[in-house]
């Protein structure tokens, strides 16, 4: 009996034409990268933008995929790696949240999605779903209970405003807004009643701006102003204890010193005696 193979060697695919691409396609047991054709034939990602999801999708959990990181791996340099980054944002492949640590310090949490994120619309609900019971209206007797006017928003001190709003003239990337200014402007009082001068507070929050600018120029100041905050000044010392003032004695006219007036020591002593014979 003639033997069977059940194996197949591998073939080319080449498909309806002889003038486009052809396959050979062969399996991989280890160190391969499932990507969906949504992605692989996307007609509105660019090829750089492609193939760094699939460069994200074959790296660890953990993996650093900033864009100085990446920009030190591949030769397209921050910029368009920085374009694709955004390109796979828009398009749900992608999401990067700011996150503060414990210790004050901001950073960036990247999720990479093997399928991009659709918004869904809310369930309707059943036609079998108990509606939801709305209270009774109170009755007409009872008096409607007033309600306090909505307060005003504090407004910021005007020290700590003047010195957030003209850090923009240090820097034109340190743009805040009103929202941000009142947000921010306690920590900046802080500093002020440490002693720091307003120049020396915007000098400190501007300098050393990175080369490639803040995404969000007010959670970038707010990192700073807790980070960089100086001691407090230390208490002034106490100086040596004044002595007490001159007094004229009430019976020699002596000049003494004492809080208040009276006699001498000696006049004293000399009365004290007189007073016990007597």
């Amino acid at each position: 009996m003639t033997e069977q193979h059940f194996s197949a060697h591998a073939r080319t695919r080449t498909g309806r034409s002889h003038q486009g691409v052809g396959h050979v396609d062969e399996h991989h047991d280890e160190r391969f990268t499932v990507v969906g054709n949504h992605l692989a034939q996307h007609s509105e990602l660019s090829l750089t933008a492609i193939g760094l999801a699939v460069h994200i999708h074959s790296l660890r959990s953990g993996t650093l995929v900033g864009i100085k990181a990446l920009a030190g791996k591949f030769p397209e340099g921050e910029t368009r790696i920085a374009s694709a980054l955004r390109e796979l944002e828009t398009h749900g492949y992608l999401a990067r949240t700011k996150e503060r640590l414990p210790s004050g310090r901001i950073v960036t949490r990247t999720t990479s999605y093997n399928k991009p994120r659709t918004h869904t619309a809310p369930r309707p609900p059943k036609p079998h779903d108990e509606p939801k019971r709305t209270p009774p209206p109170p009755p007409a007797s009872t008096p409607p209970v007033p309600t306090s006017p909505p307060q005003p928003e504090p407004s910021a001190p005007a020290p700590a405003r003047d010195v957030l709003a003209g850090l923009r003239t240090h820097d034109p990337r340190l743009h805040l807004s009103e929202q941000d200014v009142r947000r921010l402007a306690p920590a900046v009082a802080t500093w002020l009643e440490r002693g720091v001068a307003p120049d020396d507070v915007q000098r400190t929050l501007a300098a050393g701006m990175p080369k490639e600018g803040v995404r969000h120029p007010a959670a970038f100041l707010a990192h700073r102003l807790t980070a960089l905050l100086p001691p407090p000044l230390p208490a002034a010392r106490p100086g040596p204890p004044r002595p007490s003032p001159l007094q004229n004695c009430d019976d020699c006219d002596r000049a003494f010193r004492a809080p208040t007036p009276g006699r001498c020591r000696g006049c004293s002593v000399a009365h004290q005696a007189l007073a016990a014979a007597a």
